[in-house]
């Protein structure tokens, strides 16, 4: 069984639109792309290091596909993330008929919960999740996602895309790693734990003993 490992970079306020530059996706008007690139230092770098040294394959959405396509194949051999990514099988989630040139790419056509869960079930190393912002949404609607690596900056964006929206389904996550850049930016890694369990601290009702004790005392007093 294949784990769908979605690594994310957000502001505080949950957005995850455009982190790379500011024509990544105006969609909506946004006009503050490119919003990460302030932040990053060595802790950073090690901890994405980290995250690609597990053997891994892409899976990404057909606008973050475009985008990492018209970058990482001419980034040079002496980029080890961009001799990765090249490397690497890429699904790409598309209803597109334009052909996909990137090497090592292959269309999921038709219901993608569908084709993701066949991923899932086949053998392979982890599916890993990059941007991708509607993709990320249908899955997590299909409950589909079994890990995230958020890397949190902070910033307050106020408008944008978001992570968990409207589509994400209730679920308990146990953190499992958590760092903090020199730039205050936070890496979090969480694992599904299983249901969420409610409690309340609202005061409880007082036993029919407790009520008798009360009144005896009252008596008494």
């Amino acid at each position: 069984m294949r784990k769908v490992v979605a690594a994310t970079f957000l502001s505080l306020d949950g957005v995850m639109q455009a982190p790379g530059g500011p024509d990544e996706d105006p969609i909506g008007g946004f006009t503050l792309g490119g919003w990460t690139v302030n932040y990053w230092d060595h802790v950073m770098a090690e901890a994405m290091g980290e995250i690609f040294s597990e053997p891994f394959e892409l899976l990404l959405g057909r606008k973050t596909y475009e985008i990492f396509a018209a970058h990482w194949p001419y980034v040079g051999e002496d980029d080890p993330i961009g001799r990765l990514f090249n490397s690497v099988t890429k699904y790409v989630a598309t209803t597109s008929t334009e052909p996909l040139t990137w090497q090592n790419s292959v269309a999921l056509n038709g219901d993608v919960a569908t084709e993701v869960k066949k991923l899932k079930q086949g053998d392979g190393p982890i599916l890993l999740l990059q941007g991708s912002g509607d993709l990320i949404q249908t899955l997590l609607s299909a409950d589909l996602i079994d890990e995230f690596t958020l890397l949190t900056f902070p910033l307050v964006l106020g408008r944008g895309k978001r992570l968990f929206a409207k589509g994400a389904l209730p679920a308990a996550l146990k953190l499992t790693l958590s760092l903090v850049s020199t730039t205050g930016v936070t890496i979090n890694t969480y694992v599904r734990d299983g249901e969420i369990k409610p409690g309340s601290f609202a005061l409880a009702e007082p036993t029919a003993a407790e009520l008798e004790r009360r009144a005896r005392m009252a008596r008494e007093g």
